[in-house]
């Protein structure tokens, strides 16, 4: 291992650290208006999607579609608790694949600080965002996401070369297109097929796509989801849940399981996630004249309880 490498390793594991000891003191020094403790199904919502998100499928559009049709989360809060709650489990897969796989130390470099940069800005903008802004913005991203799940099955993604880096201007690129995904994370717009197809056109070896996208998230992530912490534009206990049961999803699939055969998964989420999508984009047309109240019980409602209330 080159000093470049295990000087970001370090860096991501005081990163994890810093996050874990600030998220813990800002909801400390915050009055408790919700329960604390992890439920279960939040649990295992983390471990099944970091099982999977360890394998190349990704994180951020099966959680949205199990916390919409579940109801676990108001919608204008999911892109916070996304960030929130994945990002410990990130951290996990960067640290195991950064160390795996070799890849060129200043692409991997490069391309991390940029989408952290790019999420630095993007998540203020995310976290001062009307209800109805965010249900656009995910509905759009989650018929996205769908496409891509469909091209992947169909191979209609490009194949990739063998460089294990960039250069000159294709390096320009690469840092300019993964700033702007870091911004568009944010918004619960996952990074990793997009990386993925970036690396691939720019002629790098799909396999390198994996300690840069997963490097990538656990740089910005900390940096965004600090952000919806301290504006409480997140739900606590879910985020909890996502984390505690997404550590262990990540080790059996890095260390255990390492591949599996995902096609029939990968239909099966692009029509979970399409579904998500007609839903996310009805409830943003039926906002415009429902008003500013959420769907959901709010965070911020000293009456709340975890359990969401039937929508009328």
């Amino acid at each position: 291992m080159n000093p470049g490498t295990a000087a970001l390793l370090a860096v991501l594991t005081l990163t994890t650290l810093w996050y874990v000891w600030r998220w813990w003191r800002i909801e400390r020094a915050r009055a408790p208006r919700e329960p604390r403790r992890p439920a279960g199904i939040d649990a295992a919502i983390g471990f099944g999607t970091n099982f999977f998100d360890t394998l190349g499928i990704g994180n951020f559009a099966p959680t949205t579609a199990l916390f919409r049709l579940l109801h676990r989360v108001p919608d204008e809060q999911i892109p916070g608790t996304l960030n929130v709650g994945h990002t410990v489990p990130v951290l996990t897969e960067a640290l195991i694949f950064i160390a795996a796989v070799r890849v060129d130390f200043a692409t991997l470099a490069g391309m991390i600080g940029a989408a952290a940069l790019g999420a630095w800005f993007g998540a203020g903008v995310v976290a001062r965002l009307p209800r109805r802004a965010i249900q656009l913005g995910m509905g759009v991203a989650l018929l996205c996401a769908a496409v891509l799940f469909v091209a992947a099955n169909l191979h209609a993604l490009p194949g990739g070369g063998e460089a294990l880096g960039l250069h000159g201007t294709r390096l320009a690129i690469a840092l300019a297109v993964n700033a702007a995904l870091g911004a568009l994370m944010t918004l619960g717009i996952g990074l990793y097929a997009p990386c993925l197809i970036l690396v691939s056109l720019l002629g790098m070896n799909p396999i390198v796509a994996f300690p840069i996208m997963m490097g990538s998230c656990a740089l910005l992530m900390p940096l965004a989801s600090v952000r919806f912490i301290r504006a409480g534009r997140y739900r606590l206990r879910a985020a909890l849940g996502l984390a505690l049961g997404g550590i262990p999803g990540v080790l059996l699939a890095a260390y255990v399981v390492k591949s599996l055969p995902l096609t029939w998964l990968r239909w099966l989420v692009a029509v979970v996630v399409l579904y998500t999508a007609v839903l996310m984009l009805g409830a943003a047309r039926r906002s415009v004249s429902a008003g500013p109240r959420s769907e959901y019980p709010s965070r911020t409602d000293p009456a709340h309880r975890d359990t969401a209330q039937p929508r009328p």
